[in-house]
């Protein structure tokens, strides 16, 4: 069920009415994990049953570790058990073409497993659950609705962001259900989520599936043009999609955290990591690059925490070397920045911080070349394309070209908007205030265009994937 269609409006109407008439919490959480269930379920009901254990193990693994402390045992399990089912729904033909190709065995065909939608999310919040109580952070939830709910709440459920426990448990032990103010608010981030995935990502998914589906009969200047395309697609549609994530939640009466901090504006690699699929980026730090060691260890060693934990991070995201390859190189590139922060402190400029901007977005850019790529032979000839101005077919989008200029203006807006408040957080999209006249207008106009610009055809979230 997308966001971006009839079946998910009425399914969400219902879910939101029922949660204004409902007075009992309890009666609300029931209601949100059922149709949590029945969200997940509309893609394919057979894997709610994986969803289910993985809630179960991390909810009695949990219990356990409260109840024997100092016993690693429940911990293992509690890690391992979600691990494995990863593994194998998404990375055992990964690792058997591996094998087979280091000692030349033949494979007479891959295997047919599905990957169930959203599992690297709800397996990273599981386990950051598990870990989170055995360190002593957070205390075993003994409530299996609540902490199913924790696990499967359907706005981030497919595509994040990432949500802790403890960020978002505590929510559940209050009063909350849909406000105007919630509503008003959460409608307006639904909607401009909404406007970047279905008018801007989709319509210029068009023209870059194109090149990229065809890229030796383009000329390098339109090669380089679909990975601009490419890397507006990429941002419209996952932070359209966290916009309408935690405007649905807000609706619901829950607060998920920002997923995107203006991204393209980043002076380095270090910054970009901070700003773009902040969630992800966390967890990584807090539970992969910290335990191994971080920058405690000596320089050799944070370079060596670095490499592996953006090599994973790359890894998460697909199972093909080509995301190995996109993790290794960004991996390189925090090392290089932190070797050469260490010896030059940033100075100040404008001059000098719009120049590092470009050169970060640059780098940024060519490297999601390996990210849409469909394996590596296909990266390498995108860029043989692309850097042996080779002639070809040249074609010109406008639609990337105003994403350009949308991107552009929309950031400097929002620039200027997170300076004037003080926690930042409003600056990124304007509060529309739906009781007021030219709130309603503002709204209808938002809607309105979105519908009438709106890509039709079959364009999927591209982090529904992952």
């Amino acid at each position: 069920m997308s966001f971006v269609s009839i079946p998910f409006f009425v399914f969400f109407a219902v879910v939101l009415i029922l949660q204004c008439l409902l007075r009992k919490p309890r009666a609300r959480h029931v209601v949100l994990l059922a149709a949590s269930y029945v969200f997940y379920g509309w893609w394919d009901w057979r894997f709610c049953g994986l969803m289910l254990f993985v809630t179960a193990i991390a909810y009695v693994t949990a219990l356990a570790i409260e109840r024997r402390r100092g016993d690693k045992a429940p911990l293992v399990i509690g890690v391992v058990a979600p691990l494995a089912a990863l593994f194998v729904f998404k990375y055992a033909n990964f690792f058997l073409d591996g094998f087979c190709a280091l000692f030349r065995i033949q494979r007479a065909s891959a295997l047919r497993i599905i990957l169930p939608v959203g599992i690297s999310f709800y397996t990273f919040q599981s386990l950051s659950y598990t870990i989170d109580v055995y360190r002593g952070k957070l205390r075993a939830c003994r409530d299996p609705v609540r902490f199913a709910l924790y696990v499967s709440f359907f706005p981030q459920l497919v595509a994040g962001p990432i949500v802790k426990a403890n960020e978002f448990m505590p929510q559940l032990d209050e009063d909350r259900r849909p406000t105007p103010a919630r509503v008003s608010r959460g409608l307006t981030e639904f909607f401009f989520g909404a406007f970047k995935k279905a008018v801007l990502a989709d319509n210029i998914a068009v023209f870059s599936d194109a090149v990229f589906g065809a890229v030796g009969a383009y000329g390098s200047a339109t090669v380089a043009l679909a990975v601009v395309a490419y890397a507006l697609q990429i941002y419209f549609d996952f932070s359209g999609y966290s916009d309408m994530a935690t405007g649905a939640a807000r609706c619901l009466g829950y607060d998920l955290p920002v997923n995107f901090d203006l991204p393209y504006i980043a002076r380095n690699v270090s910054e970009f990591w901070k700003r773009w699929h902040i969630s992800l980026s966390s967890w990584l730090m807090q539970y992969l690059y910290i335990p191994l060691g971080g920058n405690r260890r000596g320089k050799v060693r944070t370079y060596v925490n670095l490499m592996v934990t953006m090599i994973l991070g790359g890894l998460w995201h697909g199972a093909d070397m080509s995301f190995v390859i996109w993790g290794l190189l960004h991996g390189a590139a925090l090392c290089a920045h932190k070797a050469y922060s260490r010896r030059h402190p940033p100075k100040p400029g404008r001059w000098r911080r719009a120049a590092a901007s470009a050169l970060t977005v640059a780098w940024v850019t060519l490297l999601w070349v390996f990210f849409r790529a469909e394996n590596m032979g296909h990266a390498m000839l995108i860029l043989r394309r692309l850097f042996q101005f080779a002639p070809g077919v040249e074609q010109l989008s406008v639609w990337t070209i105003a994403g350009v200029a949308l991107l552009a203006g929309g950031t400097f807006w929002c620039a200027r908007g997170c300076r004037s408040q003080a926690d930042g957080v409003h600056g990124r999209l304007p509060d529309l205030a739906l009781g007021t006249f030219w709130g309603a207008l503002g709204f209808t106009l938002l809607a309105g265009f979105t519908i009438i610009l709106m890509y039709t055809g079959v364009s999927p979230f591209i982090y529904f994937q992952f």
